[in-house]
């Protein structure tokens, strides 16, 4: 009987063991399935890097503005960080060094073809979000240079954009339907600031500066000094524009800086917001639908051209799934 009943002890005892272990079992399945909860939730990054400009320029404040809202309406903790501009942004993308980056819309165009500053290096983890605003090219110098057309910057000392910035093509193609080079120039790679700052001291006659106006940097130039824009004629504007597409025919209005109260005739392109592919079609969609939705409650000037109707102006490249499947949702389509 005493054996009877440790036979049946034992085999409660061994049930027991097995149920504990059938339960431990289940604990462990479940929290496997949480982690992989987890993982599929890594599509969301916790944090994004936005680049955009100089701090001098206008990337740089307005793209202040745009992490903020991206943060907020989003929850990715988005930062904007200052960069050599559009060149060299595309290249961060390009390297998954960054995931989203103010460029120029001519600039991406041709890092997706591979010419110009890419030549042999096209980039094919790069898409749109959408367009932001014009981006004028400004040729910037003292009212008592002499300047008064770009022909006249043959043998002056110019800055022509920092190095990978898009302002730099910009230079050499106006130059070129103007019949010079950069062999014709004493051309100086600096970033907006100090383009501005060596204007003042006299270091450079002119500088090319390519940003939506009024630019941070010429204000701050027209505190100290008379500043001069130099106009473009419409024949070279729509030789230009024959030649690369992605130009439009631009006014700075009079009054824009001060002393200038004549509109100056130029070309403008676009600014445009890029992001890498590696980035899911639900992120770049809530990331798009932030910035569209938003816009009115950015105090930077140029807030007021971005809107959802001309988002996808001037977009020469592919748009993101995310960005597409926004503006598929409300109706806008590219012309």
């Amino acid at each position: 009987m005493n054996k009877k009943n440790y036979l049946f002890s034992f085999a409660m005892l061994l049930v027991l063991a097995l149920f504990l272990a059938a339960c431990g079992g289940n604990d462990d399945e479940s929290n496997g399935d949480d982690s992989a909860s987890d993982d599929g939730g890594e599509d969301a990054p916790k944090f994004l890097q936005m680049l955009t400009g100089g701090t001098s320029g206008t990337y740089y404040p307005l793209g202040g503005e745009m992490a903020t809202i991206i943060s907020d309406e989003t929850g990715i903790e988005t930062n904007a960080v200052s960069s050599n501009a559009s060149a060299d942004n595309v290249i961060a993308l390009q390297e998954e060094e960054s995931e989203l980056a103010f460029v120029q819309t001519d600039v991406v165009a041709n890092a997706i073809e591979g010419i110009n500053s890419f030549d042999g290096n096209p980039v094919d983890n790069v898409q749109a979000i959408g367009s932001l605003y014009p981006e004028t090219i400004q040729i910037v110098t003292s009212a008592d240079s002499g300047i008064a057309s770009a022909e006249d910057l043959a043998g002056k000392t110019v800055s022509v954009g920092a190095p990978g910035s898009g302002t730099y093509v910009n230079a050499e193609q106006i130059l070129e339907v103007h019949g010079l080079t950069m062999d014709d120039i004493d051309a100086q790679n600096l970033d907006f600031g100090e383009s501005t700052s060596g204007i003042q001291d006299g270091n450079i006659d002119a500088a090319f500066i390519t940003a939506g106006t009024p630019t941070g940097a010429v204000e701050g130039l027209g505190a100290t000094t008379d500043v001069s824009i130099v106009p473009v004629s419409q024949e070279k504007i729509d030789e230009l524009i024959e030649q690369y597409p992605y130009y439009a025919a631009d006014t700075i209005a009079g009054g824009t800086y001060s002393g200038i109260d004549e509109d100056i005739t130029t070309v403008a392109v676009l600014a445009m917001l890029a992001v890498t592919d590696s980035l899911s079609e639900d992120v770049v969609y809530d990331i798009t639908k932030a910035i569209y939705e938003n816009a009115g409650n950015m105090a930077h000037a140029k807030a007021e051209f971005i809107t959802k109707e001309a988002a996808l102006d001037g977009i020469g490249i592919e748009l993101h799934p995310g960005a597409q499947k926004y503006f598929d949702e409300i109706g806008v389509s590219a012309e």
